[in-house]
């Protein structure tokens, strides 16, 4: 029998579905759309929207749930503790933000030193940065924005822009390559990029399917999309 499970994603986003809708026919996935709660392109979505389309995603008895959009756990140090609890409660099911999916996805791979290409402006890079060194004890060695303005673009980016980016800040010293941002197009090059830089790449996208389905307990491995989906770690 299918199993299902829930995806949360801002009213822009273009790229989730098409990702997450390309898993094994037997894991089914099942969308729902949030407003924008703030007047910058990275804020958080409307917290109504969160709790109002988590109850309806609860209807469709899906077994988890996550938020895929990263940067809105950037913006109050509670964000993830008082959301995950929202969606939850309304839902009945357990549930996660993809940012904390990232986080636990290198503590998964054991690693602690990372560096960041990813969309999002100079300062939500700042953001996310502190997010991850405070709250999840990593070091960011280096990082690069690839000039996203607001989701349209980033949605539009050609993933080479990430792999150019690392090519320019990676090293010997950082253990993995992390590429944060729901809406930016990338599960295809993963694989390529853990061969070419020899260490694991993690993406939004990619983070939040492996967090729902060990929430789910399931194991099994998804080849083609790197080797956190591949080894599939308790975590």
């Amino acid at each position: 029998m299918p199993r299902h499970f829930g995806i949360l994603v801002p009213s822009t986003n273009t790229t989730c579905e098409i990702e997450f809708g390309r898993v094994a026919p037997d894991l089914q996935v099942h969308t729902a759309r949030l407003g924008k709660g703030g007047n910058t392109p990275f804020s958080p979505s409307l917290d109504a929207d969160v709790a109002y389309q988590s109850k309806l995603l609860g209807h469709a008895r899906v077994e988890a749930i996550a938020l895929a959009q990263t940067s809105a756990s950037l913006f109050a140090d509670d964000y993830d503790a008082v959301t995950v609890k929202r969606m939850t409660e309304a839902s009945g099911v357990p549930s996660l933000t993809s940012a904390q999916a990232i986080g636990r996805a290198l503590r998964a791979l054991a690693a602690s030193r990372i560096a960041l290409a990813t969309p999002y402006s100079p300062e939500v890079i700042e953001r996310t940065k502190r997010y991850y060194e405070t709250k999840y004890g990593m070091t960011v060695v280096a990082a690069e924005s690839l000039g996203g303005i607001d989701a349209y673009t980033i949605g539009k980016m050609d993933a080479g822009m990430a792999q150019a980016a690392f090519s320019r800040i990676d090293r010997a010293d950082i253990d993995a390559l992390v590429v944060p941002g729901g809406n930016f197009p990338t599960l295809d090059w993963i694989a390529p990029w853990e061969r070419q830089f020899g260490k694991p790449v993690i993406t939004t996208n990619q983070a939040a399917l492996w967090a729902v389905l060990r929430a789910m307990g399931i194991g099994k491995p998804l080849p083609d999309w790197g080797r956190l989906l591949v080894q599939m770690p308790a975590g």
